[in-house]
């Protein structure tokens, strides 16, 4: 008996970035593979494989209604950038009962990981003293009344509270701040978080001594942490700026930091990589990052190990999936260009 044709073009991933070898075998194991080399497989093979694939796993899988006809065994569409690319009919999809998955939630450990080192090293200083040390400068026992902060129950703010955040929350229990969290889908679902308070966006950005932005961009919220709520925070709030420079008002946060009014930490910037002549480069009161949230050896591991999982469990007829399931509601909110993730 044959085994189900996987199409893998996953390039720009490495596909040592994404899988283990335990799990690429296992998945080589599970499925025929077509492509799965560290290069863009030519558009002509692509679909010349495609009326024998099951399952196709894409960095910027597109696919218009005209090709998914001759898709007629196609099962399931992975993307592996880190959200719902433009280019795909999902309209034609959903119509056909071909899921579409996203690898969003592989990055949820790595990510929260890092925001936390920068919620720790932003809130007590460290790059700030470190960078006093060159110089000669530092403040040897001095409590930076005014800048410096514990999380230990401090207030947290969250905009956008999916998986990422969720995951920031678990590795804050520790310290038992108190979160609010702004996030319109899930109040709206009822869903509710032990020890989070859904509020309005402008309590959540104003009210908090920390700032953590963490939403998936959509074209209804470009620059949702606008200028006139940046103006409106509290002296000394550390923002951290971990989903994408897309939501706030970037220059905004930078010349903020740059008064002293708030300290900042990102690790996604609007033009990326970041020109050599930019001036944030010179800003004062930020710590920078050039998005490598999910840069570490093996943190983009879990993407393959929920791909094996989803794979296997959409051939034995199981329902539940690891990866994130598109839904009409989420990919009509997707912006109309293609974001690459950490």
């Amino acid at each position: 008996m044959s085994k189900p044709r996987l199409i893998m073009d996953q390039h720009f991933r490495q596909v040592e970035e994404l899988f283990r070898p335990s799990a690429f075998r296992s998945l080589g194991e599970l499925c025929d593979i077509e492509g799965g080399v560290n290069w863009p497989m030519p558009r002509e093979d692509f679909l010349a494989h495609l009326p024998n694939a099951e399952f196709v796993v894409a960095a910027q899988p597109e696919l218009d209604r005209q090709e998914l006809d001759r898709a007629t065994n196609l099962r399931a569409v992975i993307e592996v950038s880190g959200t719902f690319q433009a280019g795909l009919d999902y309209d034609a999809c959903f119509e056909r009962g071909i899921e579409v998955l996203s690898c969003a939630p592989g990055f949820r450990q790595s990510v929260a990981e890092m925001a936390l080192g920068l919620m720790i090293a932003g809130g007590r200083g460290i790059v700030d003293e470190h960078e006093r040390f060159r110089t000669g400068s530092e403040r040897w026992f001095n409590d930076n009344i005014g800048t410096d902060f514990s999380l230990y129950g401090q207030r947290i703010g969250f905009v956008g509270f999916g998986s990422i955040a969720q995951e920031c929350a678990k590795l804050l229990a520790p310290f038992a701040p108190r979160i609010e969290a702004f996030d319109p889908w899930l109040s709206a679902s009822g869903a509710s978080f032990e020890g989070v308070t859904f509020r309005n966006l402008e309590q959540v950005v104003t009210g908090n001594r920390l700032v953590i932005v963490a939403a998936t961009p959509t074209e209804e919220n470009y620059q949702l942490v606008s200028r006139s709520l940046i103006e409106k925070m509290r002296a000394g709030t550390l923002v951290v700026v971990i989903s994408r420079s897309h939501l706030v008002d970037f220059d905004a946060l930078v010349a903020a930091a740059n008064e002293g009014r708030i300290r900042l930490a990102s690790d996604v910037f609007p033009d990326e990589p970041v020109s050599r002549r930019a001036d944030l480069r010179q800003a004062e009161n930020v710590i920078w990052s050039p998005h490598r949230a999910a840069a570490v050896e093996g943190g983009r591991h879990p993407i393959g190990d929920m791909i094996l999982h989803d794979v296997q469990a959409i051939l034995s007829g199981e329902t539940r999936r690891k990866l994130q399931a598109a839904s009409l509601e989420t990919v009509r909110k997707i912006i109309r260009a293609p974001l690459v993730a950490g």
